[in-house]
């Protein structure tokens, strides 16, 4: 029987998202479409949010051995857009080594437009091979908030690091606002973990990661993310540094611990604390305008907890997005 519908020109895995901005000052959806195995879904929203919240999804929570995704995405001026998920993006296994499970984003965010991506992590299962690009073009006065990060896999079956291969690349480039934009490569951030092809003598992957659960990076760029990213800069020169010693007497400490301290400075003592009991490294850089923050820990809870904590004592992603931009990392 012949549909009487005409065929689809979409391929399986394409997705796009087109983010307006309205005349009573919103952002809005104009566009969004997706085929299978990719799912996308947007509340409704109110004029109370920040931004248009996404949700970036998957059908049955995760992607098959061989899956492809390819979601491009256009930011308005002046448009926000919120990306989350509902939980860990699951990597199945692959059936064979040349099966690769791949996931492609690209952004273009215009002049005054911004993008908050705070997803959960992706947990990649046992001989998963998976590889994932991520590609941001800003104009010089749009802003760009990007989590990425990976986890160990599904400890409650033993797995730590058993992947067979996982690759990610995160880029970001500024572009002109003018009818041929010129671009500029700012960043280009790559992540390779490989679980088999491993050199000869080299610790395995499971033990160059030092007792770390998860892995992630976190990139900002632009106006709405400046002061975020200052604070980073500003608590990563805060650290104590390696081999620093306390040369201090007992009671010069215990005087100086007297004198009352203020609220970030309560916040950040408790803080440091955590993250020697939990096991968190972490180190920020600006890179060509954009501010770099590379972490690990021994939990993904830690990890989530501590990124979570950092971004709610700042302040400016819950102002400029709304709280809904966080659920991921409460």
């Amino acid at each position: 029987m012949t549909s009487p519908f005409p065929k689809s020109s979409s391929l399986a895995g394409e997705g796009r998202i087109v983010v307006k901005f309205l005349p009573n000052n919103v952002s809005a959806l104009e566009s969004m479409t997706y085929q299978y195995p990719l799912k996308l879904i947007s509340p409704a929203t109110t004029t109370e949010q920040g931004s248009i919240l996404v949700f970036l999804l998957s059908y049955g929570g995760g992607l098959v051995g061989g899956d492809q995704i390819n979601l491009s995405i256009e930011i308005q001026p002046k448009a926000r857009l919120s990306i989350v998920t509902q939980g860990h993006t699951k990597i199945f296994r692959s059936a064979q080594s040349d099966i690769i499970t791949r996931q492609n984003l690209k952004v273009e965010i215009k002049d005054g437009g911004a993008l908050c991506l705070l997803p959960d992590p992706v947990q990649p299962f046992e001989s998963s091979i998976y590889e994932q690009i991520q590609i941001f073009k800003l104009t010089s006065n749009a802003s760009l908030c990007l989590l990425d990060w990976v986890t160990q896999g599904r400890t409650a079956r033993g797995e730590n690091w058993s992947l067979d291969r996982w690759v990610g690349r995160n880029e970001v480039w500024s572009i002109s606002d003018g009818t041929t934009p010129k671009e500029r490569h700012l960043v280009r951030d790559t992540v390779i973990l490989d679980g088999t092809n491993r050199p000869t003598g080299s610790p395995s992957l499971r033990e160059s990661m030092y007792g770390h659960a998860v892995i992630g990076t976190l990139i900002l760029r632009g106006p709405m993310t400046k002061s975020l990213g200052e604070f980073f800069l500003t608590e990563f020169a805060a650290l104590p540094r390696l081999g620093a010693r306390d040369f201090r007497s007992a009671e010069a400490r215990k005087k100086d611990e007297a004198i009352p301290q203020s609220p970030l400075e309560r916040w950040r003592s408790t803080r440091l604390e955590e993250e020697n009991d939990k096991q968190i490294l972490w180190s920020a850089a600006n890179v060509r305008g954009c501010i770099v923050v590379k972490f690990g820990a021994a939990t993904v809870e830690a990890a989530r907890n501590w990124i979570g904590s950092m971004l709610l004592q700042e302040g400016s992603v819950e102002r400029h997005f709304g709280e809904q931009a966080l659920m991921c990392i409460r």
